[in-house]
Order: structure tokens, then C-alpha cells, then sequence
């Protein structure tokens, strides 16, 4: 039985109502993290497998520099700038960044002039505070005006608790960041720019005559960890955004206000393997079946099928007994033409009375406009009974 509400907008469907059986298994134990904040989510599903404060507000150290990344991504994919361009070395960028500053640095040379791709390395893999300002510099023309291209981003990209003062992650109280934020951004980087991305997984890089490897501590244990960021300030502890790839499932993790770089690196392992091991994932629909019926207003049928891009899967904690949910929540009906591929709504799954997924669903089909006779109907209908709930 669908309940089906006619009038309007925000029409939804509850598509999925079950308990599950208890699976031949015990139930995983609870995870309890060492980190002040931090957050697990399997990409593919988009389940949050983890979270603890992902909401609290913390200085991103060196972790600002995805932010800077996200920046410098886009404008090689857009052409304005190109790997091969050479950026010069200002005695701002040497200073702030660079040798005499005592923070990480690719150590560039005053006064020289270095290419974008080797800057990126320098800032990716050396974490180099100067590389970061030599980019903002060539692009923005000043480290001010690339901040600003930044929080544009930061808010074209939904970071509601994020505000960027600097390119580098130079300690700086007006410059917070959430665990929530730092995956969304980290999700960002890894979908829309799949090759350069690749640079965070580059174990060293030398320049200036000077060797250094990569500060992600995960990259070598043996996790499948592929990015991302490390970082530290006295006041938000040590921290680090990562990516991690096992059977062909990518999950992202983000902890912050950690002790000591040991106790960063085991908490985020340990995270890793939790979630690898505790959850068994159920597939809920496959590529391209529908999720469900959406009404459309004066077409040629009825209605049009909804689906989401990618098949719907959640990751679910094993012997988990708690009822499952699905809902569809569209605005509606649909007014015709309809053309396939259109985002006309969301699904969102429930565990017990928690959301762990929330995806776009789009339409399966072109509908045409309906006849005279057929959008005549339609009109009496959504009259007569348009603000009453409808029951198939």
C-alpha cells in the first residue's frame, strides 16, 4: 500500500518498512573513538558508518589545504591555469611558507619561478606552506583574494561550518573548520578530479635538492589509505582527513583533537578496520530500477518511474535488528513534458530513528504532454481531490 499525497508539493512515499532477521552472526560491538571529532562514511552508500561531533568547529591546521587544493583543481580543469605554467616565489611566500618560517615547506627558493605541477606536489605531499602561497598568489594575484575564491567554494560546496582566513592552515582562531565539513570536501576532491587526486597517494617528493615523504602516516599501513591530509594546532590537537579503498569500497574517515601523531595514526586504522569488519552492506535497489512512482500532471501516462544514479545500498552494523525505512520525498505532481534524467527529489533511509543515507533521485523516462481529453482530466482530478490523501 503506497499513502500518496496529492496536494502540491513535498509529496512522499514510503517505499521500505521492514525489520530484519538477526543474521548468523553476533552483533559488532560499538566503536568509541579517542578523537574529540570524527566521522566515517562509506562513499559508495553513503551510509555514516561513525560519528562523534562532526558538527564541532576546529582550527584545520594543515587540512585547509584540501580547501586550497579544491581551488587550484578547479582552475587547472577550467584551463585558467596549466601544469606546465611556471609561478613566481614572492619574499611573502618565502617568508610566511617558506625555509625562514620553520613550518612544513617545499622549500622554493626566493625570487624563483617553479611549475604549477610541481607546486602541487609540494604542497600535497611536502604539506609546503609556501607552494600553497606561490598557487594563491598565481592565480588570485594575492593570498587575500584566493582566501576569497576559497570561501566562495567552501560555500558553492554546502561547508556550513567552515570559514578559511589562509591558504596553509597557519594557526588562526578565525579559521574553523567540522569533520563533517573536511568529508564533503574530501568526497569533492576524490569524485571531481579523479587524476590529480592521484597525488595524494605519492609516497615522497624532492625538490630543491631536499627528499621528503608523504606526512600521511596510513599510506604505508597496509589499509589501502590514498589521501589525504594531516594536521596540528595546540588548540585542536592532531588530526587527519583519509580515504581508504578495500574490495572495491572507498570510505572516508576525518578525526581531530588527538594527543600525539602515534595516537592519530592508530585511532584512524583502528576506524578503518572497525568498518571494514563490523558492518555487512544490503543493497536496497540495483542500477536503474525504481525506487518509486512519481504522479505527473497532465501527461501522456500518469506517472514516471524515480531512480537513483548509482544502486542504493546502505552498510549495516551486523546483528543489527532495528526496523529500516525508506522514504521519497518529491515536489509534486510533476508537470509534463518530463524529461528523462531530471532531479525531481530525494531518498533518505532510516535505521530505528537515525537518517543514514540521503541520495538524489531522478526520472526514468521522457513523458509528453497528454492529449486535451487526458490534461482535462487531470485539471478535474487535482480539483476534486487534490488536497485529500489519495490511498492505492
Amino acid at each position: 500500500m503506497i499513502l500518496r499525497w496529492l496536494p502540491l508539493r513535498s509529496l512522499i512515499v514510503p517505499v521500505v518498512a521492514l525489520t530484519l532477521a538477526a543474521p548468523a552472526v553476533l552483533r559488532a560491538a560499538p566503536y568509541e573513538s579517542k578523537a574529540s571529532s570524527a566521522i566515517l562514511v562509506d562513499v559508495d552508500s553513503g551510509t555514516i558508518l561513525y560519528s562523534k561531533a562532526e558538527d564541532a568547529a576546529f582550527q584545520p591546521a594543515a587540512m585547509a589545504k584540501m580547501m586550497t587544493m579544491a581551488v587550484v583543481f578547479e582552475a587547472i580543469e577550467s584551463g585558467k591555469i596549466k601544469l606546465s605554467d611556471s609561478f613566481p616565489v614572492s619574499e611573502h611566500a618565502w617568508r610566511t611558507g617558506g625555509a625562514p618560517s620553520g613550518s612544513a615547506t617545499m622549500f622554493a627558493a626566493l625570487k624563483s619561478s617553479i611549475p604549477v605541477s610541481d607546486l602541487l606536489r609540494g604542497a600535497i605531499v611536502q604539506a609546503g606552506n609556501d607552494a600553497c602561497i606561490i598557487l594563491a598568489e598565481g592565480i588570485a594575484g594575492s593570498e587575500g583574494g584566493f582566501v576569497d575564491m576559497m570561501n566562495r567554494k567552501a560555500h558553492e560546496l554546502g561547508l556550513k561550518g567552515s570559514h578559511f582566513t589562509n591558504v596553509s592552515g597557519l594557526p588562526d582562531p578565525e579559521q574553523k573548520v567540522t569533520a563533517a565539513d573536511l568529508h564533503t570536501l574530501a568526497d569533492h576532491l576524490i569524485r571531481t578530479y579523479p587524476e590529480l587526486y592521484k597525488i595524494y597517494a605519492e609516497p615522497d617528493f624532492t625538490w630543491n635538492k631536499i627528499y621528503q615523504r608523504n606526512r600521511n602516516p596510513l599510506l604505508t599501513a597496509g589499509i589501502g589509505a590514498d589521501g589525504l591530509s594531516t594536521g596540528f594546532t595546540k588548540e585542536s590537537g592532531f588530526g587527519l582527513t583519509a580515504s581508504a579503498v578495500r574490495d572495491g569500497h572507498r570510505m572516508i574517515l576525518v578525526v581531530s583533537g588527538l594527543t600525539t601523531d602515534k595516537d592519530r595514526a592508530d585511532e584512524a586504522r583502528k576506524l578503518f578496520e572497525w568498518g571494514n569488519t563490523a558492518f555487512e552492506r544490503l543493497r536496497f535497489f540495483d542500477r536503474g530500477e525504481a525506487v518509486a512512482q512519481a504522479r505527473v500532471y497532465g501527461g501522456s501516462t500518469g506517472s514516471v518511474g524515480l531512480a537513483t544514479e548509482e544502486p542504493l545500498d546502505i552498510l549495516l552494523l551486523r546483528g543489527n535488528r532495528e526496523r529500516i525505512r525508506a522514504r521519497v520525498t518529491y515536489d509534486g505532481p510533476i508537470l509534463a513534458p518530463v524529461a528523462a534524467g531530471r532531479e525531481v527529489g530525494t531518498v533518505r533511509i532510516w535505521v530505528g530513528d537515525t537518517q543514514v543515507l540521503e541520495k538524489p533521485v531522478f526520472t526514468m523516462a521522457d513523458v509528453g504532454k497528454g492529449s486535451m481529453n487526458q490534461r482535462a482530466l487531470d485539471a478535474v482530478r487535482q480539483l476534486l481531490i487534490g488536497w485529500l490523501p489519495q490511498w492505492n
